[in-house]
């Protein structure tokens, strides 16, 4: 027996056995028995008073006191035919390498229902740079009468345009369309009629062409005006998770323009189910197709903000409009000045996200332009244009 060999000294003869070894495996394994059964108990019993708080133990004990974020991440869904055919088209795009044209230009595409009241101080403005820029006009309304040569002739072919309606996004892509046909075309600046510049021609070409992203303005809204307007409808391409909310007036590499014009799956679920009346919601289309877009196909290759200033300070539905007073020297400078962009939430909290204005990495001013200038205020601004644009 291995009791005996244990006490083994010696040899054969010497072996000593202690009075009842023969006894101890019969008083041993009950004991042994009841040991383990205690401790089994008392560890399962400690797991249901205090629940497991990981993933592994949460699947080998009771789900009690599991919370859903200690699950398995859900798996990623299969993607429809179109989506697969729509990023195959984006990651090709995307992955082409940009070509530089040797006479690179800006192309300022202007938005407007009618005339153009700055046209003035836009040809203050283009004068001296001719073959660096080029110019579209969407007059969506009336046919402005042009007294610069450099609008002359330069509107397209032009459809009504309703704020808050998918026609105002249709309306930037027939823009985008018409400026891509001219290879030199690199940027593109979208402008409405009251949009006035805040620097001279080479600071913005060059903050522009040389930038290594679009300027596009996109952030999360959870209130009522951001995540509020989303339609479940728009499931499974587009997701709560990725609906973005953003200002309209954007500038974008060619690259991304070129993907905007492509793109005909997201445009369909924000032209069907970003409008009036749908889920009794009223979602702006202008103002989250192109930040949920971009957001979902290249959020680094944009800033998350535009470069055009307005002032939301009234909190309205409208931004706040300089009138002829309004506008000064000082005035001009702090727009000139401002170093931080700022979003704020819809919801009860009204958060304010702040975060610093970025040019390849390099702290610079936010804003290249600004709205909303009444037309009684092109006098003041021709006056001061040499001034401010030189700060």
């Amino acid at each position: 027996m291995k009791s005996v060999k244990a006490w083994r000294v010696g040899n054969v003869g010497d072996l000593q056995i202690l009075p009842g070894s023969r006894h101890r495996p019969h008083l041993k394994r009950p004991m042994w028995i009841i040991v383990l059964v205690t401790m089994v108990v008392l560890f399962l019993v400690c797991a249901y008073m205090y629940p497991p708080h990981t993933r592994g133990a949460c699947y080998v004990f009771s789900s009690r006191g599991c919370k859903f974020e200690w699950l398995p991440p859900s798996p990623v869904r299969e993607l429809t035919d179109n989506e697969i055919a729509s990023r195959v088209v984006i990651r090709d795009i995307l992955n082409t390498p940009a070509v530089r044209s040797k006479n690179s230009k800006v192309a300022f595409l202007f938005l407007t229902p009618g005339p153009l009241p700055f046209e003035k101080l836009w040809d203050k403005f283009f004068h001296g740079h001719e073959g660096r820029f080029s110019v579209y006009v969407h007059a969506s309304r009336d046919k402005p009468v042009h007294f610069s040569r450099y609008f002359i002739n330069r509107e397209i072919r032009s459809q009504q345009v309703v704020w808050g309606r998918i026609s105002m996004v249709d309306a930037e892509r027939r823009l985008l369309a018409n400026a891509l046909k001219d290879p030199d075309n690199q940027h593109f600046v979208l402008l409405s009629d009251s949009c006035v510049p805040l620097h001279d021609f080479d600071y913005v070409y060059n903050y522009l062409v040389y930038s290594n992203m679009s300027f596009i303005d996109c952030f999360e809204d959870p209130g009522p005006h951001g995540n509020g307007r989303y339609s479940e409808h728009m499931l499974p391409e587009v997701e709560l998770k990725d609906f973005r909310k953003g200002a309209q007036w954007f500038t974008m590499k060619r690259q991304h323009a070129l993907i905007v014009m492509a793109d005909s799956l997201y445009y369909s679920k924000f032209r069907d189910y970003c409008k009036h009346g749908v889920d009794g919601k009223n979602c702006i289309a202008d103002e989250h197709y192109l930040p949920t877009f971009f957001h979902m196909i290249d959020p680094g290759g944009i800033a998350n903000r535009s470069v055009t200033h307005v002032d939301w300070s009234e909190r309205k539905w409208h931004p706040k409009s300089y009138k002829r007073s309004d506008v000064s020297y000082d005035l001009l400078k702090n727009l000139t000045s401002v170093y931080l962009s700022e979003h704020v939430t819809s919801d009860e909290q009204r958060t304010v996200l702040m975060r610093p204005c970025l040019w390849n990495g390099i702290r610079r001013p936010c804003y290249l332009f600004a709205r909303k200038f009444r037309p009684d205020t092109l006098d003041n601004l021709l006056n001061l244009f040499s001034n401010y644009t030189t700060l």
